[in-house]
């Protein structure tokens, strides 16, 4: 017999699209409407967390002693959300040819991050014997990734500093996802990079930390050539490469010199102006550790770094004002104020002619000891034959033995599956209480208060609206459909659908057999769901996820969304058990789609749940790791949750056929 779930998902389904079609919204129970308020929410921990940020600054810019203990705290703090990284291995790199060109020589060079992870890259050298000054450019979210030359490694190895320009992953010669064909099987990196950062999360780590590993490494090449002083080392990076050069040089000692082109701000405003950007520039966490875009700088601080901008760059050029300022601070109580410079140009995002020169006479000044002002006297295109270091043009095709970012995150969660074994058998206190330190959650501890907000009977029912109120908490509008008639053995039935409470309620048959039953219906919309879903405008179609930003804000302040929506569902029960209409009845939980997650949560914390029911729902979150193509994953992500449990985990924790999935 099909459960009750099962039967009203089909036909809901084109009624609720009707519905949706016409624009009809005849089930709210908020008494207010603005779809943009669950972000606005967010973003008022957002900004509270930095608030607190401020506040510590403001203590460490008291003396150099207090700065230089701050320094060490985020570099702790950084250690933190980075998760644990690998150990070295050799590199077993390989020049596979060098080619001479006018005023500088380029070499094919391929090394392994870790074994089997092959990265490409190229080294400009400068004319001459060395042993050269050098730097590491770190690439943009260009598909090509090194290919196409790079003017500004050009003009740097023609005035002697020579360049290593690596593929970063997804890029280049790096692509993760490739169809039949062997050709990029997304629209570009930073979709890619979206949709790889998901898997990445959840065995604990990120695209951005495995970058950070790759970049690092690449330091360790360079190091390892008798051709390069090691001890005049830099690094520089625009748009996707600012973000990884930002993120570099929080920990890579090595570096004497820094630039970052068009990506340096300020997180707290791009956040609430534009939204979360790709995957690949975001560690879970850093709000919650009290990170702005300008700590990374200070953690490298005293060493010299210019900041690149345009006037009329998509990044938020008034964040790159306010983040300098901030770092003027910063140097000045470090006896450095002249080690830190802001270059601006009338123009948008990237490294033009201005910047490039800008660049090199930096580079020339600390790694050379030499001011003078750099000229580009030419542009000078490479071949891009001589720039391609595989056979096939992609590692993961040129190597039968390669290993790729998602092979890498499914062999983590192999080898998490003991220590999964072990976690589990710690006792149900534990794994409570990591559960809820993985949502972000704590339980709740105030009560609720049940606001009636419309109220209409037909013949056989009465359909009771709600807005329930926690402190601190966002609102959750939920119907309440009374029957006539409850049954003698009447129970509770508490409905989520992730297409929103009208695919229900609007479909009369449905609710009619529903109530012929005798039992009572709860249905609701959690936080982002229905009433308060996220404008799809406001969440770019290219990073696969109707709710992206929203999904990014919870885990960039440490509060889940998996896990507040868990607190709506324990609200939900609050509000059942304190309603003496129907308190003493059991309450059946049945969750659709992406709701599925969330459910086996809540049930698993909540005893007060007799039973659930799920219906087209992931039942692992190795699901994701397996199919990483998919939409809608960030919905569901947990940062290294599969460290301690999967779903199928807590299923078998919460009681024998207590949840169930419903085919």
């Amino acid at each position: 017999m099909r459960s009750f779930v099962s039967l009203v998902f089909t036909a809901a389904l084109s009624v609720l699209l009707v519905s949706i079609s016409l624009g009809q919204t005849p089930y709210n129970a908020l008494p207010w409407r603005l779809n943009t308020a669950y972000n606005a929410y967010l973003l008022r921990e957002v900004h509270q967390q930095y608030a607190d940020r401020q506040t510590e600054l403001a203590k460490a810019l008291q003396s150099k002693n207090d700065m230089m203990m701050h320094k060490e705290v985020l570099k702790d703090r950084y250690r933190k959300i980075m998760g644990e990284l690998p150990p070295k291995y050799p590199l077993k790199s390989r020049v596979i040819k060098s080619t001479p060109q006018k005023g500088f020589t380029v070499e094919k060079i391929i090394f392994e991050s870790l074994p089997k992870r092959y990265a490409t890259a190229n080294l400009y050298l400068p004319e001459g014997k060395g042993p050269f000054p050098a730097a590491l450019e770190l690439c943009g979210h260009g598909p090509g990734g090194k290919i196409g030359a790079p003017a500004e490694a050009i003009l740097l190895a023609k005035n002697g500093i020579a360049v290593l320009v690596v593929d970063p992953i997804g890029q280049g010669e790096r692509v993760q996802f490739l169809d039949k064909e062997g050709k990029p099987a997304t629209r570009g990196a930073t979709t890619e990079h979206t949709l790889l950062n998901a898997g990445c999360n959840l065995v604990g780590t990120s695209v951005a930390v495995w970058e950070w590993w790759d970049n690092h490494r690449a330091v360790d090449y360079l190091e390892s050539r008798t051709d390069i002083d090691k001890n005049r080392l830099g690094v520089f990076g625009s748009s996707g490469g600012g973000t990884q050069a930002t993120y570099l040089i929080g920990l890579e000692e090595r570096f004497k010199v820094a630039s970052i082109c068009s990506y340096f701000s300020r997180r707290e405003r791009v956040l609430e102006l534009n939204g979360p950007s790709d995957g690949c520039q975001h560690i879970p966490g850093e709000g919650a550790q009290h990170f702005e875009i300008t700590d990374w700088v200070t953690m490298f601080a005293p060493k010299p770094v210019l900041i690149m901008a345009g006037r009329y760059d998509f990044v938020d050029y008034q964040g790159v004002l306010e983040g300098h300022g901030e770092l003027q601070k910063v140097y000045d109580i470090l006896r450095a104020k002249n080690n830190i410079s802001l270059f601006s140009t009338e123009g948008g995002h990237g490294m033009p002619k201005a910047k490039r020169e800008a660049l090199a006479t930096w580079f020339r000044t600390w790694l050379c000891k030499d001011t003078s002002a750099v000229h580009e006297a030419e542009l000078v295109r490479v071949p891009d034959s001589d720039l391609q270091c595989t056979e096939t043009g992609q590692v993961n095709t040129a190597f039968a033995d390669a290993f790729s970012i998602p092979d890498y995150s499914m062999a983590m969660s192999n080898q998490f599956s003991e220590g999964r074994v072990a976690f589990l058998k710690q006792g149900q206190s534990t794994v409570r209480q990591k559960v809820l330190e993985l949502l972000g959650i704590e339980l709740p501890s105030t009560k609720i208060r049940a606001e009636q907000t419309g109220m209409t009977a037909t013949r056989s029912y009465t359909l009771y609206k709600y807005q329930l109120i926690r402190q601190g908490e966002f609102p959750v509008p939920c119907v309440v459909v009374m029957p006539e008639k409850v049954g003698t053995s009447a129970k509770v039935i508490l409905s989520l659908n992730e297409y929103g409470k009208d695919a229900l309620l609007n479909d009369e048959t449905t609710i009619g057999n529903f109530v012929n039953q005798g039992d009572i219906l709860v249905v609701a919309d959690l936080r982002g769901y229905g009433e308060t879903a996220d404008p799809l405008s406001l969440n770019d179609t290219k990073y696969w996820n109707r709710e992206y930003r929203n999904a990014m804000l919870g885990l960039h302040i440490g509060k889940t969304i998996v896990g507040q929506r868990v607190t709506d569902v324990l609200s939900l029960v609050d509000f059942i058990k304190q309603d003496e209409r129907f308190s003493v009845l059991p309450i059946q939980l049945n969750a659709e789609g992406s709701y599925g997650p969330v459910a086996i949560h809540a049930t698993f914390l909540e005893p007060r749940i007799s039973k659930t029911e799920i219906v087209r729902s992931i039942r692992s979150y190795e699901e994701y790791l397996k199919n990483p193509l998919q939409r809608d994953v960030y919905t569901n992500v947990l940062y290294g949750v599969l460290k301690y449990y999967d779903l199928k985990d807590l299923i078998g924790l919460s009681g024998k056929g207590r949840i169930q999935y419903i085919d």
